[in-house]
């Protein structure tokens, strides 16, 4: 239907300038952060209703709402709140950006409840994330050979992502993680030699008490591996892709008994088959997870296990790299 803006309130124009304007807006999308100190990060900005919102992911953790997302000129303004144990405000943290093509431009401050500075700005860098492809017909994907990741007797092809006490051993067959609580004790993630892109996977997992563990698929996307059977389903659980994709079902087995794995991840979509039971069902992974290596979904990368948290085993590990 055509329309004039002469026929239009002065209310209304200013309200469809404003539709435009943020159906236009170049921040609005996903970006994959370098945040300060070079851990992975992620920033994603809405528009809906002419309204802005933004969500962040900061290294690790879960993908969380701002408390603030606004445009002032050319520039971006975000804000992030931090509460303490109580639930008060503790911390205001201002992250402000400009674009550069398809970069970002980054600035953080940040200050107490009170309004006085927490120690000083630092910059860093965002680029824009690509759109996502269309979902894969998984049917006409071809698969390579086999790659057996776990030998059943030592851990040759992996090794501690960084220095860190090693809970990592092979035991019958079984690549377990045996972590000691302790003030002086700081236990490692183990990751793969190899590296690699598009794959399915295979292999089985046996949760211990409090189990909280995780593959990374090239070191950047985290499914969960959780004790959390009998559990409301949550992208925090077993099976999840962490804080981003909540399992449909719940298809967890109790604690102490083996479960299967089945994970595929083609053009940024995941599938995941849990216990025979597909949980996750060729959806899209719009960025990083917590903990990720980096926040550059293009490049290949290892498989890494969480090993930081608890203790968890694993066998019959194999994967089958996508053929292009």
């Amino acid at each position: 239907m055509f329309f004039s803006i002469r026929s239009l309130s002065v209310a209304a124009v200013f309200s469809l300038g404003a539709v435009l304007n943020a159906a236009d807006n170049p921040f609005v999308g996903r970006w994959a952060l370098t945040i300060p100190g070079g851990g992975a990060g992620w920033l994603g900005v809405e528009s809906k209703d002419g309204a802005l919102s933004s969500s962040v992911l900061w290294g690790g953790g879960s993908v969380v709402p701002t408390a603030g997302t606004k445009v002032d000129g050319d520039t971006l303004i975000v804000t992030r709140e931090q509460k303490n144990k109580e639930g008060k405000l503790s911390a205001i943290e201002t992250i402000t950006a400009k674009i550069e093509g398809d970069a970002l431009k980054l600035t953080t401050a940040k200050k107490n409840a009170e309004g006085k500075e927490i120690g000083k700005p630092a910059e860093f860098a965002g680029k824009r994330i690509a759109d996502i492809p269309a979902k894969p017909d998984l049917a006409k994907v071809k698969f390579g050979d086999p790659i057996q990741l776990l030998n059943g007797k030592d851990l040759t092809g992996w090794r501690l992502l960084k220095e860190a006490d090693n809970g990592w051993s092979v035991v019958d067959g079984v690549l377990q993680n045996r972590v000691v609580k302790a003030k002086d004790k700081h236990f490692g993630n183990l990751r793969t030699d190899a590296e690699f892109e598009d794959f399915n996977l295979k292999t089985e997992v046996r949760t211990q008490e409090g189990s909280n563990s995780g593959i990374y698929l090239r070191g950047i996307y985290e499914v969960q591996i959780m004790e959390s059977f009998g559990k409301p389903l949550d992208s925090h659980h077993m099976g999840a892709l962490y804080s981003r994709i909540t399992p449909s079902v719940n298809a967890e087995k109790p604690i102490g008994e083996w479960q299967t794995l089945d994970i595929t991840l083609v053009d940024r979509h995941l599938t995941v088959i849990l216990n025979g039971t597909t949980i996750i069902d060729n959806q899209p992974v719009l960025g990083c997870t917590g903990g990720a290596m980096t926040s550059d979904e293009f490049k290949p990368g290892p498989l890494y296990l969480q090993g930081d948290h608890t203790n968890v085993d694993y066998r019959n590990m194999v994967l089958r790299p996508v053929v292009k």
